[in-house]
């Protein structure tokens, strides 16, 4: 079984076949232009789909097409009622993609990513796991028994929107205090940005002399530097009481983190393991968590949105 899983980004869209056993065959992208019409994009990516399916052969029979998106997705009918980062609103992708002969489901990229690792990554031994995407934003997918959950018209599990302090910062979504405000390499950056300020001596200035991102500040951290190690604690205290929010709520078997602050790997996840515990998240007696990172890496929204049919 073969179903096409395509990966929406706020700067381009990746895509690729993919069989039920997790593999992904060749892969096609395009840009996202900046101020296109949202309707003139996905016709083009309508025509790419239609190119790529026609240049390949296949021994097995194309099922669908799935798509992960971010923003509010109404999965059953297959519209993207709004995305911030796409500026994209009631745009019917199932209507559009009509034309190519297939079955489109679509969620929400979190979503499509967190199904991905449930089937073919780091949660495939685990019934109930959660997803975390620690990116320019924070977002969230569920799986509860082997199947993700995505709530009323596939717009729940945003779970970067969760309050961990009230009237706290001003977050993207218009509220103050989420998650994704202070534990998003956007909030990491800016908490780096002040401290630089504040202390000229660190070696932060140095390494970020071709930009300032999350692995420039965790790199400087595992280098010694105080200003770095200090932000890394005050990250690993933010996402970790988001997480035990969480723990608390679902009480999953595993969460999985993904994105560009997960590929810290083991400096990041030992640090977390230590908080949780040390703070006990949940109740006594109650199940550890295990803490993993994203096996699948950039592929698990391609994986995931394909997965979508591999029930």
């Amino acid at each position: 079984m073969i179903a096409i899983g395509i990966d929406i980004g706020g700067t381009s869209i990746k895509g690729a076949a993919v069989n039920d056993k997790g593999h992904v065959f060749e892969v096609f992208s395009m840009p996202v232009e900046k101020g296109e019409d949202q309707e003139t994009t996905i016709i083009k990516l309508r025509n790419l789909v239609k190119d790529y399916i026609s240049s390949q052969k296949f021994d097995e029979e194309i099922v669908g097409i799935g798509m992960g998106i971010p923003g509010a997705i109404d999965s059953p009918r297959g519209i993207v009622s709004y995305s911030n980062n796409l500026k994209w609103r009631n745009l019917n992708v199932r209507e559009l993609m009509k034309p190519l002969g297939y079955e489109v489901r679509i969620t929400n990229d979190a979503n499509a990513a967190a199904l991905g690792e449930a089937r073919f990554g780091a949660g495939k031994d685990y019934r109930d796991i959660l997803m975390i995407t620690l990116g320019t934003g924070v977002g969230g997918g569920i799986i509860i028994d082997r199947k993700l959950y995505e709530g009323n018209e596939g717009k729940g599990a945003e779970l970067g929107h969760t309050i961990i302090k009230m009237g706290g910062r001003q977050c993207s979504c218009g509220r103050k205090g989420c998650l994704e405000a202070y534990a998003s390499a956007t909030g990491l950056i800016a908490d780096a940005k002040i401290a630089m300020e504040k202390n000229k001596e660190t070696a932060l200035w140095d390494l970020s002399r071709t930009g300032l991102n999350a692995k420039v500040i965790f790199d400087a951290a595992q280098a010694g530097d105080k200003v770095a190690i200090r932000l890394v604690k005050n990250y690993v205290k933010y996402l970790s009481e988001g997480l035990m929010n969480y723990f608390n709520i679902f009480r999953p078997e595993a969460v999985v983190l993904s994105g560009g602050i997960a590929k810290a790997g083991d400096y990041l996840i030992s640090k977390v393991k230590r908080y949780c515990k040390r703070n006990h998240y949940g109740y006594e007696g109650s199940p550890e968590v295990d803490i993993l990172v994203s096996k699948l890496g950039y592929d698990s929204g391609k994986i995931g949105a394909a997965s979508l049919f591999f029930e």
